[in-house]
């Protein structure tokens, strides 16, 4: 496999890549509390300033970009390194914390709005990825905080793009971090960040699983983060420490792709045949391209 070549540097904390129809890059950068974008030219520009900590980035039916936003996090700095977390307490609850929410962006001039807040009166603590379905609904993970003491518990949720109904699925987790799809869209993956596990639900219809309780596709010894699917089934899953982890969805193992830092935080998929992978380097602020030997899904929007 190829070596990753750095496409954009200096950023704060980058996350949620998603390739969009000219060729540029739009993601979030975290610390920077935006989302932005790198042109074929490698200048990076500001879409929107949107606070708190944009997380994972997708786009919907009426071209918008959704982005999960957590709320924001304590940061830290380690020998050149940018930490997510106050790294005496190892909480990463930011002082007058009130929860996260889902943000939609018009792409062409930064305009963006506030979908959703909280469900069944519930507020979200960490929003953190999302992706769409062919239906134009989407399901995304709510990670939740952590504190000195305590951590909470986070869900999975499904909701519609106009922002008229969202819904959770009744099994917690220790921090659903990155989903998405299988290519049939019959199923819906997540990857358990405390745990290094990949979970998956076999669905009955848009946002409808069969039952709360998830398979256990594969069991790590990594740290997951957000995730990409392969046009095959495969699950790539940045593995914190570890670069890219991909996951055979017959759950039969996983194979790593090392990169050059070690907090690799997402992945997606594009240029002409979609073999070439885009991975956010959080912890020295890059993102990166790298050829992929197969083709990534063909996203839904």
């Amino acid at each position: 496999m190829a070596e990753a070549v750095a496409i954009a540097s200096a950023l704060q904390f980058p996350e949620g890549p998603v390739v969009m129809p000219d060729g540029s890059i739009v993601f979030v950068e975290i610390r920077r509390g935006t989302l932005s974008r790198v042109g074929r030219d490698g200048v990076v520009t500001v879409v929107a300033d949107l606070g708190g900590g944009p997380n994972g980035a997708a786009i919907g039916p009426d071209g918008h970009v959704y982005v999960a936003n957590n709320g924001g996090f304590v940061w830290s700095d380690l020998n050149g390194l940018t930490i997510p977390m106050d790294l005496e307490t190892r909480s990463n609850e930011p002082p007058g914390f009130t929860g996260g929410w889902i943000d939609r962006v018009d792409p062409a001039t930064g305009e963006h709005t506030v979908v959703y807040r909280e469900c069944d009166g519930v507020p979200f603590c960490g929003p953190n990825d999302l992706v769409f379905d062919a239906n134009g609904g989407f399901w995304f993970t709510d990670f939740g905080k952590t504190r000195a003491r305590t951590a909470d518990k986070g869900f999975l949720h499904y909701a519609l793009a106009d922002g008229s109904h969202v819904h959770s699925v009744p099994h917690a987790m220790y921090g659903p971090n990155g989903v998405g799809l299988s290519p049939d869209g019959t199923r819906v993956y997540v990857a358990e960040s405390m745990t290094g596990r990949l979970l998956a639900w076999d669905l009955l219809g848009p946002g409808e699983v069969v039952a709360p309780q998830p398979e256990i596709v594969d069991a790590t010894k990594s740290h997951f983060d957000s995730l990409a699917v392969e046009e095959d089934g495969r699950v790539v899953v940045a593995a914190i420490g570890h670069g890219l982890c991909i996951v055979n969805p017959d759950g039969s193992g996983h194979e790593y792709v090392p990169l050059p830092d070690p907090m690799t935080t997402n992945v997606c998929f594009g240029g002409p045949d979609r073999t070439t992978a885009f991975a956010t380097l959080s912890g020295h602020g890059r993102l990166v391209a790298l050829d992929w030997p197969r083709p990534g899904l063909a996203l839904a929007y």
